[in-house]
This record gives C-alpha cells, sequence and structure tokens, in this order.
C-alpha cells in the first residue's frame, strides 16, 4: 500500500478565494475526520467558504506552531492560480511545508521550487504517484471488496467511505480504508489518486492496491466520478474493473439536474445500480448493490428523512445519509 511522504501537523489549510463547498471539499474534509491536526484556515479576499476554524495570517500561523501549509481548495482543471504563488512563497519563507492535491506540481513553478530549494522546506505532491503500475491481469483476489459509486462527482463517496470503514473498525471487523483520491490520501496517509495514473494502468494500480487478503478482511474503496459522467467515467470504470468490489454503495445528491462541469443530465439511481452490475461483472460476477447513501445536506430533516424512507422502500435496500442517520443500517445488512 502506497504511502504519501510524511506531512506534519498542524496544518494550515488554504482556501484561497473558493466560491463553495464542492471547490472546497479537500479542507472540509480535513476538519471532519483529521480535526485535531487542523490548526486554522488562510483565506484571501473574496473567498466565500469558512471550514470552521481561526483565521491566522501566516505569520500567526508559524508562531503558533504549524508546520504545513495545505491547500485545500481545487480550482478548475487542478491547476495553480499565478496569484496564490506569493502566499505559498511567504508559507515557505515562514519555515511552512506545502502539501498539495493539486493535478500540477508545486515543483514545476520555478518561483515555489527557488522558494523551497532556499528554505529547505518541502513540497509535497500527494496526487501525483512514484511508482509505475502494471497493467490489470483481472485475476480474482480473496478478501471482500465494497466500493462507493456515484450519479455524479462529489455526492459523498469518500465520506460513506470513511464513515462505513470506522463503522467496522467499532464493530471489530478488519478492514482497510482505500483511498483513490486526493483527500482521502491526505485523510488517510495512504492511496493512490487514481485520476493521475495513465489510463491503460488504472485498473492495475486498483489491484496493486487491494491485494489478496484474509477471507474475513474488508476493503472499504473511495471511489471517484461516476460511470455516466462525460469527463470522468474513464476513472471510474477502471476502479470498478481494478478492485473487484462484492458490494456497492450508491450515493447520490437528489436536489441537482446536472452533472458537475457539464450539462448532462444526472442519472438515477436505477440506472447507476444497473450499469455498475453490468459492467463491474466483467471482474467481479456476483458483484451486487449494498445499499443508497444520500447527501440530503439540501433538504431540511424532514424532507431528507421522508426521501430516505421512500427510497428504501422504492429500492428495498438499506437508506441512509451519513451525517443525518449514520451508516450502521447499511453495515448491519451486508455483515
Amino acid at each position: 500500500m502506497r504511502e504519501i511522504e510524511r506531512i506534519e501537523s498542524p496544518y494550515l489549510l488554504f482556501l484561497g478565494n473558493a466560491q463553495d463547498v464542492i471547490m472546497a471539499k479537500t479542507a472540509f474534509g480535513l476538519v471532519e475526520w483529521r480535526p485535531s491536526d487542523c490548526a486554522g484556515q488562510l483565506r484571501l479576499p473574496g473567498c466565500g467558504v469558512d471550514i470552521g476554524l481561526p483565521d491566522m495570517s501566516i505569520g500567526e500561523a508559524a508562531q503558533s506552531g504549524v508546520n504545513t501549509l495545505v491547500i485545500g481548495f481545487a480550482p478548475p482543471g487542478g491547476a495553480l492560480p499565478e496569484a496564490y504563488v506569493v502566499p505559498l512563497i511567504q508559507a515557505l519563507d515562514a519555515g511552512l511545508d506545502i502539501a498539495s492535491g493539486l493535478h500540477v506540481r508545486l515543483a514545476d513553478n520555478p518561483a515555489l521550487a527557488e522558494a523551497a530549494a532556499r528554505t529547505g522546506r518541502r513540497l509535497i505532491d500527494v496526487r501525483h504517484p512514484r511508482e509505475n503500475f502494471a497493467v490489470a491481469t483481472g485475476a480474482r483476489r480473496t478478501g471482500k471488496r465494497l466500493l462507493t459509486v456515484g450519479t455524479d462527482c462529489a455526492v459523498g463517496k469518500k465520506f460513506t467511505a470513511l464513515a462505513i470503514h470506522s463503522a467496522l473498525l467499532r464493530r471489530g471487523v478488519a478492514a482497510t480504508f482505500r483511498a483513490t483520491g486526493q483527500t482521502g490520501i491526505l485523510i488517510d496517509g495512504h492511496g493512490v489518486a487514481m485520476d493521475a495514473v495513465v489510463s491503460d494502468f488504472i485498473a492495475g494500480a486498483a489491484e496493486a492496491q487491494s491485494p489478496a487478503a484474509a477471507v474475513d478482511h474488508w476493503d472499504i474503496i473511495e471511489g471517484q466520478g461516476s460511470l455516466m459522467h462525460p469527463a470522468f467515467a474513464a476513472v471510474s470504470l477502471g476502479v470498478l474493473h481494478g478492485f473487484q468490489p462484492d458490494l456497492f454503495i450508491v450515493c447520490h445528491e437528489p436536489t441537482r439536474k446536472t452533472m458537475t462541469a457539464v450539462s448532462a443530465p444526472l442519472p438515477n439511481i436505477a440506472e447507476i445500480i444497473e450499469l455498475t452490475e453490468r459492467l463491474g461483472r466483467a471482474t467481479s460476477p456476483d458483484i451486487r448493490c449494498a445499499g443508497l447513501s444520500i447527501n440530503t445536506a439540501n433538504l431540511d430533516d424532514a424532507a431528507g428523512r421522508t426521501l430516505i424512507e421512500d427510497l428504501q422502500s422504492q429500492f428495498n435496500l438499506p437508506c441512509v445519509d451519513p451525517i443525518r442517520t449514520g451508516v450502521e443500517p447499511i453495515v448491519e445488512a451486508f455483515l
């Protein structure tokens, strides 16, 4: 299992001028799952997001013992806006390392590379694999696997997987969380960002990340994208084939009409169940849906709970919102 270069806590989470929760989901994920490591937030003028941490300047963060500035946002295209280079250099000059999950490599920016060399601080790119992967074999492996899949991006796949993993550990069940994106990697300290792997080797990278295990051991796998997303389906399919899940959970945000970053209509839950089962059988012949995880954040409590009950009845599957209800009904059912 690939382990990232150690990131020294505590962290200052850099939000730039992020305008919404989706853009800042890396920061929100760290606050939710690594709260003791998160000391403060750095927001530039015009930032529309507040993750609930104290606002800190770089100087204040350094004086309070912060060790690493973590880029907690994902700008369009995963590029680093040029306007952000100056505060990042200031962080290096103040003695902080910088950790990033962006598509671009920090060291490819000459000004950042020079500042890191001059200060002796580290530029840590968690998204970019440092190893080569083989082409997938499709061979079946021992152990049990559960994958979260989505009707879209940013609907709760990572959160659901982490919640199920935590629930299994509380029960004393042998389980490992398998991170497949930059936020999951930052939270867990292990994993491979599948969207940074050359397409021919995505399934092979998944096989390498989830090797044969004891027959009663569960790998709980963070899904990526959506099988019906015009931009990101290739990664979703490689993850599905390579990890060979026995079970999958469909994650859905019910108030969306179109898929993230495109104008394509949002697929419905039934379409995703059917497609995941049909394509998943290529490497996991007995794959089946084990439940639904509904992100009801944009609904009030009564409407959210009513929707969960209706979907549970409609699909005859355990249905939860990991925030409102917890994931125990799903865990209880598949165990």
